[in-house]
């Protein structure tokens, strides 16, 4: 264990202590302070738990299942709710699930992290991710048997990124599935079928795909080939939200109701999305592609995963769901807000 440094509470042993010694009552109310810069109580506990289940994260989550609601036609209901409740847990579920199944690598590149650091033990974690997955499971359970059927292959996909193919080159893959299958729950919660979310889903699955891709050198830095994969991915998914049914280039969808939207509102709110969608995602991507630094690469990251938030207001403006857009869309300041204080990666 390497020895703490001296700090102004801790006088070194060479230099005797030039105050008197304090006196019982003096000593007790000195070791009950705070130190500077630490939360004590129950407040290291709430941030403990939020760095580990990284909390500003959540709000990429609810668009999924109102981006698949959206492509069912049907206007989002009870078991919606279901839907991203259930969502919810499992994507928590996994977030536990990741730090305990990486507790050695953290230790040794994010001793930071509450497993590592002493905050949280192993356990609690572990415990966590199974009880968050079970309610998962439970709620989308409620929402109907096709939503179950959903939610299943999720939660294993899940569970089997984190502890078998988070390293092996399956890995992106395995989380992209995992996405597209979060916005299939919202359709088939809603609508009883995934069929019409199809679409929709791919395009989600490939934004997670190619930052999930990025995401493998942002402790140790890597290739610039991936954050300019990403970026093209990007520009591409970009253009492909812009463009109309019939429109030069785009077949024609074989779900009428994952169809883009004709009403002008709808198109340009959906062009508005697209773009803010390139430009969370594709700046801290450019500066990566320039510079693959861990804390660039870091933040192309972070960026990405904001970035789901437009992407998925765009997919629903797509099928039409102007409400559930603008619903969507409005969780991206509150996710910019707390991810300054929470990391999302």
């Amino acid at each position: 264990m390497t020895p703490r440094s001296p700090g102004p509470d801790r006088p070194t042993t060479t230099s005797p202590p030039q105050s008197p010694t304090p006196t019982p009552t003096q000593s007790q109310s000195q070791s009950q302070s705070p130190r500077p810069g630490t939360t004590s109580g129950a407040g290291a506990g709430a941030r403990a738990w939020a760095e580990l289940l990284r909390l500003p994260a959540l709000f990429t989550v609810p668009g999924d299942a109102l981006a698949g609601a959206a492509t069912t036609g049907n206007r989002p209901n009870p078991r919606t709710l279901l839907a991203i409740a259930s969502s919810l847990c499992l994507y928590e579920a996994g977030m536990a699930l990741n730090d305990w199944a990486d507790q050695t690598e953290d230790a040794l590149e994010r001793p930071h992290r509450p497993l590592p650091s002493g905050r949280i033990r192993p356990s609690a974690a572990l415990a966590a991710a199974g009880a968050l997955t079970a309610a998962g499971l439970a709620l989308a359970a409620r929402a109907g048997r096709p939503a179950l059927a959903v939610a299943v292959p999720l939660a294993a996909t899940v569970w089997a990124y984190d502890l078998a193919l988070k390293r092996t080159p399956a890995g992106p893959a395995a989380m992209a599935t995992a996405r597209g299958l979060d916005l299939l729950l919202g359709a088939t919660a809603t609508g009883g079928s995934a069929r019409p979310a199809l679409p929709s889903a791919l395009t989600l699955a490939t934004h997670t795909l190619a930052v999930t891709t990025v995401s493998r050198g942002e402790t140790r830095g890597g290739s610039p080939l991936a954050p300019l994969a990403a970026l093209t991915t990007t520009g591409m998914l970009a253009w492909r939200l812009t463009r109309t049914p019939g429109a030069s280039g785009t077949a024609p969808s074989r779900y009428p109701a994952a169809a883009p939207s004709r009403r002008p509102a709808a198109d340009t709110l959906r062009t508005v999305l697209a773009a803010a969608f390139v430009t969370t995602s594709g700046r801290p991507l450019l500066h990566a592609a320039l510079n693959p630094s861990p804390p660039l690469t870091q933040r192309a990251v972070g960026g990405g995963i904001r970035a789901m938030i437009p992407l998925q207001a765009a997919l629903a403006a797509r099928s039409g769901a102007l409400a559930s857009a603008l619903l969507t869309a409005a969780l991206a300041p509150a996710a910019r807000r707390f991810a300054r204080k929470v990391s999302v990666t």
